[in-house]
C-alpha cells in the first residue's frame, strides 16, 4: 500500500505534504506525491516548478521515506482527477490533501478539487489546513 498526497506549491500543499510524510512514516509505507496541471493556461499556480520540486525532493530524501514524484501535465484532467487516478493506480491506503480557507460564498459553491477527492476516493482521505 502507498500514501498519496496531492501537492501544490502553496501553504495548503505544504501542509498536506508534511502530514503525508508523517502518515507514510507512521504506516511504514511509501509516499506518492502528485502535482498536476491541465496545461490549459500559461500560468498555473498549482503547477510545481523545478525549484519547488527540488525542495520537495530534498525534504523527502531528508525524511528517509521511500517516495515517488509524479507530475502530470496536459492530460486535460483537473488536479482531483489526477490524484484520484494516481490513488487507484498505486492502490493507495490513504490520500492526503490540503484545504484552504474559503469565504461563505466559496463554501456555498464548493466546487473544489478537495470536495471531489473527499466524495470519490476509494480509500480514507486525510484533509489538513495550512
Amino acid at each position: 500500500m502507498t500514501v498519496v498526497v496531492g501537492y501544490v506549491p502553496k501553504p495548503a500543499g505544504e501542509a498536506a505534504l508534511r502530514a503525508a510524510l508523517d502518515e507514510a512514516d507512521r504506516r511504514g509505507e511509501p509516499l506518492h506525491v502528485v502535482n498536476a496541471s491541465s496545461g490549459q493556461s500559461l500560468v498555473d499556480t498549482a503547477f510545481a516548478g523545478e525549484d519547488d520540486l527540488a525542495r520537495v525532493r530534498a525534504l523527502l530524501e531528508e525524511a528517509g521515506v521511500e517516495h515517488t514524484l509524479d507530475q502530470r501535465v496536459g492530460d486535460g484532467a483537473d488536479g482531483a482527477d489526477a490524484v484520484l487516478r494516481a490513488a487507484e493506480e498505486v492502490g493507495a491506503s490513504a490520500v492526503v490533501i490540503g484545504l484552504r480557507r474559503r469565504s461563505p460564498t466559496g463554501k456555498l459553491l464548493f466546487g473544489s478539487d478537495a470536495q471531489k477527492i473527499l466524495l470519490q476516493a476509494d480509500c480514507p482521505v486525510i484533509a489538513v489546513k495550512a
